[in-house]
């Protein structure tokens, strides 16, 4: 582990503070506890200059490993956003989606019409009680892993998303070590985003962004609602 310089340092504690004041002076709204409209000016005058300090200190650029899991709906929605963000950008992408295939998504139809930007792999055939056949299976998380591969050490590709490898490695198709090794091939601004349920203590250890989908309601379970085109596929 790298000791901070006495600069680094430095530099750590005023951001602490400069995190510590914005949380004290809040978001503003009917949260904050100005009676009257000038004291209110204030102190969001005050919020405005300490966020401009945040963002100043926090000048780093990298490649980030971001994963989404959970139980809930959303996962490859989230990630999702992220390629129409990018390809925004005139960046080129890669999504390789593992386990899924059986059909052609909404989004990929979509997506077409960025062209050569957008590459889209779906290797999968459906879900496990649909192939029936672990060989397969194992067969079409190899071949999404090598091109996967292929995508994440190119430093044409901006954002490489692994759609569902999360599943890949709980079903046992993939380990997590391969995947971390993977993930170190990467150039140093290649953005990698992760999804599906059951993500690795191992990965979300080493990942910079994790956020975890959690399931409060959901139609099919409790209403019988199948799934439907614009919103599970």
């Amino acid at each position: 582990m790298t000791t901070p310089t006495p600069s680094n340092s430095a530099n750590q504690i005023e951001t602490s503070e400069l995190d510590h004041t914005a949380e004290t002076l809040g978001i503003g709204g009917h949260l904050a506890p100005d009676a009257d409209h000038e004291s209110y000016r204030k102190r969001m005058q005050r919020r405005d200059e300490v966020q401009l300090q945040r963002v100043e200190k926090r000048d780093k650029e990298k490649g980030l490993i971001l994963v989404f899991t959970g139980q809930g709906k959303g996962k490859t929605t989230a990630a999702l956003g992220l390629v129409l963000r990018t390809l925004g950008y005139g960046e080129h992408v890669a999504v390789v989606q593992f386990i899924k295939g059986g059909w052609e998504p909404g989004e990929a139809k979509a997506l077409k019409v960025f062209g050569e930007a957008l590459n889209w792999h779906a290797f999968g055939e459906g879900f496990t009680w649909k192939t029936q056949d672990r060989q397969r299976d194992q067969q079409l998380v190899t071949k999404a892993w090598q091109q996967s591969l292929t995508y994440l050490r190119s430093k044409a590709h901006k954002l490489v998303v692994l759609d569902e490898i999360n599943v890949a490695m709980k079903l046992g198709y993939l380990t997590v070590e391969n995947v971390l090794a993977g993930l170190v091939e990467r150039p140093p601004l290649t953005h990698v985003a992760l999804t599906g349920r059951g993500a690795p203590k191992e990965l979300i250890e080493q990942a910079d962004l994790v956020t975890e989908m959690t399931l409060v309601r959901h139609p099919f379970k409790e209403q019988g609602v199948k799934a439907q085109a614009g919103i599970e596929f």
